[in-house]
């Protein structure tokens, strides 16, 4: 039997790249899978069909999840279609690439907004779920930005290195819950950037890491869906980094 059978997961981000492979492999270990996106329903529904044809019940909901209305009703949508909410991997997230001195306070609220508070708002709604049920699975995603200081990406940085506090915070006070919280910090993966992202920081790029390459989102998908198992129980409040060897000074 799968080992995720009869569970519940939500993946936000999941469109497209990490997000998309993870929500993939958790159905693979028999979970019911969301699938969000802020805006690329086209994205969503090409997963939610692809999840579907290798037998996986699925769901697509679009949603902007930085906000209390639109990470209730992506929460609200699992339980509806699903009756639950077992696991919930926090993958939302935006990049900026600006020097401090042209950065606005607008960009840096946006950036904090769709990485930080959805991971915050999502699992805020998504925990009593997991209290009732008393079983849980939190993964957040972060990034090599959470340890390497890269010019331009103050809003970035600050964003990811939060997760790690909320994470630990978390895992203390959900433990007694049966739930685990954990970060999974890729370094630099084959993914589709969008422009806004701006060019790869440097320090991150595939030359920069012994294994001479980018990572493949699979491989991010992998150590998530470990995370989630029944097996994963004594693994909490832990930051994993997935990105080849790189170092970060």
């Amino acid at each position: 039997m799968p080992s995720l059978d009869g569970r519940v997961a939500i993946v936000t981000g999941s469109a497209r790249n990490i997000g998309r492979a993870t929500a993939k492999m958790l159905a693979g270990e028999g979970a019911s899978v969301v699938i969000h996106a802020r805006k690329d329903k086209e994205g969503v529904d090409e997963a939610v069909a692809l999840l579907k044809s290798e037998g996986a019940a699925a769901i697509g909901h679009i949603a902007d999840v930085s906000t209390e209305a639109g990470a209730q009703s992506l929460i609200e949508a699992a339980v509806g279609r699903f009756g639950r909410v077992d696991i919930l991997v926090n993958n939302a997230a935006i990049r900026r690439n600006t020097p401090l001195v042209e950065m606005t306070y607008a960009e840096w609220r946006e950036v904090l907004a769709n990485s930080l508070d959805c991971a915050f708002l999502c699992t805020r709604y998504a925990a009593p779920h997991m209290i009732k049920g008393g079983w849980g699975r939190i993964v957040n995603i972060g990034g090599i930005s959470m340890f390497k200081g890269t010019a331009g990406r103050t809003h970035v940085s600050a964003a990811k290195a939060g997760m790690i506090g909320m994470a630990r915070s978390l895992a203390s006070e959900l433990a007694p819950h049966n739930i685990t919280v954990n970060v999974v910090a890729p370094g630099a993966i084959d993914t589709v950037r969008s422009g806004a992202a701006g060019a790869r920081p440097s320090g991150t790029a595939s030359s920069a890491n012994p294994m001479g390459r980018d990572g493949r989102p699979e491989e991010i998908a992998h150590i998530v869906t470990m995370l989630c198992k029944p097996d994963a129980a004594y693994t909490t409040g832990q930051t994993i980094e997935v990105n080849g060897g790189s170092h970060y000074l």
